[in-house]
């Protein structure tokens, strides 16, 4: 079962605006959605080793669907 955590961060007024500009031209996304594909892909191009489930939120953010269990 998966478990959501709410966080609060502060990011740059530019960077907010990007986001939102991001979010308007694409209503298929949003805010939690941007943030679990931009922080998985981070964390799976910054860890020395792979995991499985991080490639998994990473791609079921991409896809917008939840990925058979493996």
């Amino acid at each position: 079962m998966d478990t959501n955590v709410s966080i609060l961060v502060e990011i740059p007024e530019t960077l907010h605006q990007s986001f939102l500009s991001y979010l308007e031209a694409r209503p298929d996304w949003d805010q939690d959605r941007v943030f679990s594909a931009a922080l998985s892909l981070f964390l799976l191009q910054n860890r020395t080793t792979h995991d499985r489930q991080t490639a998994r939120v990473y791609l079921d953010s991409l896809f917008k669907r939840p990925l058979e269990q493996v």
